[in-house]
This record gives C-alpha cells, sequence and structure tokens, in this order.
C-alpha cells in the first residue's frame, strides 16, 4: 500500500542484528533515512547538512539509510540556531566540530576502558555483545545526566571567566600562563614496555596530571601520551601546579621524570585549544629544562615578583618572609622562532 509505514530496515548481510539492537538502543530511534531524506525533513539543504555532519565526525554513507529521527532533530536545531541569528553558519560548523570531536574520545574511551573491563562474558557461552546489551541498557541514563552535569559545570566556569574579561578582544586574545609537563625518554620506554604496561604508565600519567592541574585551579588543556597542556588565569596558579607536578609524579618510583615549562603572556584560544608565541614558548622551555625541574620565561617571574609570591633578588629574600616560589637565573640562549630567551629555574622555597 503507498505510504505504508515499512517498519525498522533489515540489517546488512555483514551486520550482527545484536549489534544492531544496541546502536537502537543508544540512539533512542530506528534507522529510517537516507541522508538526502534526513536533510529534506530537518529543512535543511543537503550540503549544509553534509557540512554540519563532517564537523561532527560523521563519515560519508552515500544514500544508505542509517539516520534516525534523533539526526533529524539534531539538524534541524542546529539550523534553527542559524537561521534566528544566534550562530553565525561558520560558528555553527565550529561548534558541530568541537563537540563531535570532544564526544568522540570520550566515547572511545568509554568503550575501551569501561565498558570493555565490565562486558568480560560470565559464562563461556555467553558472547561480550550479549552482556553488553542489558549492562548499556542500566548505564545509558545515568552516564547521560552525569555527562550533562559535567558540562554544565564546566560551562558555567568558562562562562564566569568570559564575564570577567575586560573587552571583547580579551574573551579571545587573553593573558594567561600557559605551561607542558614532558616525560623524559617516551620514546625509549615505548621500545622497552609492553603495550599494557604502556598503556597503564600513560594512564597513570594523565591522570595524575588532571588531578593536579584541576585541584590547584588551573586547567588540562589537552594530553598527547607523554606530554600535557594546561594554563592558568595567574602565574602563582601556574607556578603552583607546574612544582606540583614534579613533586607527585617524582614521588612514584615507577614514573620517568618530568620536565615542566611555564611562560606567560597573551594567548588565543579556539575551540578549547590555546595557540600563540606564549605556547611555543612554553613547549621551548619544557624541551630545555633540567629534570624534575621546572623552567619559567621571564614574563611569569615578572608576575611572580609584582604579585609577592618570589622575591626579586636573593637580597630581597634575605629581608622579606613570606615567599612562597625562589627563582634562579639561568643563561640566556637564542630559541628559533623567538629570539633570545632569559629562562628562570623555579623552586618552592622553605
Amino acid at each position: 500500500m503507498a505510504g505504508a509505514d515499512p517498519g525498522p530496515p533489515e540489517p546488512a548481510e555483514d551486520e550482527d542484528p545484536l549489534a544492531l539492537r544496541i546502536e537502537q538502543l543508544i540512539l533512542g530511534a530506528e534507522r529510517q533515512y537516507t541522508p538526502f531524506q534526513a536533510a529534506r525533513a530537518a529543512g535543511v539543504p543537503m550540503d549544509l547538512a553534509s557540512r554540519f555532519w563532517r564537523a561532527m565526525g560523521f563519515p560519508d554513507i552515500g544514500q544508505a539509510k542509517a539516520l534516525t529521527e534523533a539526526d533529524v532533530l539534531a539538524l534541524r536545531r542546529l539550523a534553527g540556531l542559524v537561521e534566528a541569528g544566534l550562530l553565525s553558519e561558520p560558528m555553527a560548523i565550529q561548534v558541530a566540530r568541537s563537540t563531535g570531536q570532544t564526544t568522540a574520545r570520550l566515547a572511545d574511551w568509554q568503550i575501551d576502558s569501561f565498558l570493555e573491563g565490565l562486558t568480560e562474558p560470565p559464562e563461556p557461552e555467553m558472547t561480550r555483545t550479549e552482556v553488553a546489551y542489558p549492562l548499556v541498557e542500566l548505564l545509558l541514563p545515568e552516564l547521560q545526566e552525569f555527562i550533562v552535569y559535567v558540562w554544565r559545570r564546566q560551562l558555567a566556569a568558562a562562562t564566569g571567566r568570559v564575564v570577567q574579561a575586560q573587552d571583547d578582544a580579551e574573551m579571545v586574545d587573553r593573558r594567561l600562563a600557559v605551561g607542558f609537563a614532558d616525560l623524559v625518554g617516551f620514546t625509549r620506554l615505548t621500545r622497552r614496555l609492553e603495550e599494557e604496561q604502556l598503556g597503564e604508565l600513560v594512564e597513570a600519567f594523565e591522570t595524575t596530571a588532571a588531578d593536579q592541574v584541576a585541584a590547584h585551579g588551573g586547567r588540562l588543556i589537552k594530553t598527547l601520551g607523554d606530554e600535557v597542556l594546561f594554563a592558568a588565569d595567574d602565574a602563582g596558579t601556574a607556578a603552583e601546579i607546574g612544582l606540583r607536578l614534579v613533586e607527585t609524579l617524582g614521588a612514584d618510583p615507577m614514573m620517568p621524570e618530568l620536565r615542566v615549562g611555564i611562560a606567560f603572556g597573551t594567548v588565543t584560544t579556539r575551540m578549547g585549544d590555546v595557540f600563540g608565541n606564549t605556547v611555543n614558548l612554553a613547549s621551548r622551555l619544557t624541551s630545555i629544562a633540567p629534570k624534575d625541574m621546572v623552567l619559567v620565561d621571564g614574563a611569569l617571574r615578572e608576575e611572580l615578583t609584582a604579585a609577592g609570591l618570589a622575591p626579586r633578588s636573593e637580597k630581597a629574600a634575605d629581608t622579606t618572609e613570606g615567599y612562597r616560589f625562589a627563582l634562579q637565573p639561568l643563561y640566556q640562549r637564542p630559541v628559533r622562532g623567538l629570539g633570545i630567551v632569559e629562562p628562570w629555574l623555579l623552586t618552592r622555597r622553605g
């Protein structure tokens, strides 16, 4: 009969029916649209819909019937923000890309490290997929609520930082302290350790670094396996984080030595990342830092001394108490693309 509901799609020959059921459980809807049909149902031009989907990290699927009512609704909402003038089209694409990249990494971690460990079949005849379905059914609503809660908390904190900015330019180009922490000899470790041991080491490093950065008021920008990038609104916070990282990780006999470099200055922020000469300088300082030491640039040193957190000279340190940090000048050296740099060795007083 014309117009009759065709019912749920048949799985492809190479597709596991149980895997399709898990997909439907997670998405909350059955496949029923091709990309063209979804774009038309959302009232969005096909070329714009394709740009949104690619920005979110979804592969091109031709005209396979793989999209759901939720895909149509998401497309309609994103396009609606553009039509209402709340977002420009480039900004909407950026929102889609940043959200897609962030959640893709989160989903990969949850499957690799979380569900994989919980779905070990309790009976030899059961498959992992058979165990996964009821587990996902129980966890999905709880994880969804928790993710929304954390996102709202992070959004509130980020909005607060923007509101406190002095002007519109400062909302994008801001003065921040930026630091790198880098494991020494990581390449050699990759050749010596088994994959599982290496994974455990990286996870321990990233977890410890993330905890220290968050606990002392900084923001973890990203992790790169053997390196983390963090930022802080003021020099004192960044200095404390740098020293805490060295102290905490240095106390772990299983952890390699660490180098930390911190610079202070104007930073451009995009999609949760940071760019500019300040970031490049922090990276260079990290590469030349002594093992288990923190190097900072002259601008961060000036911020610390101006705030009364470090003495301007050893003579001042002898006559005044209450300083948290000590700074020792090292030899000036040329840094490619950044000119002559005078690094300062940061230590804790007392």
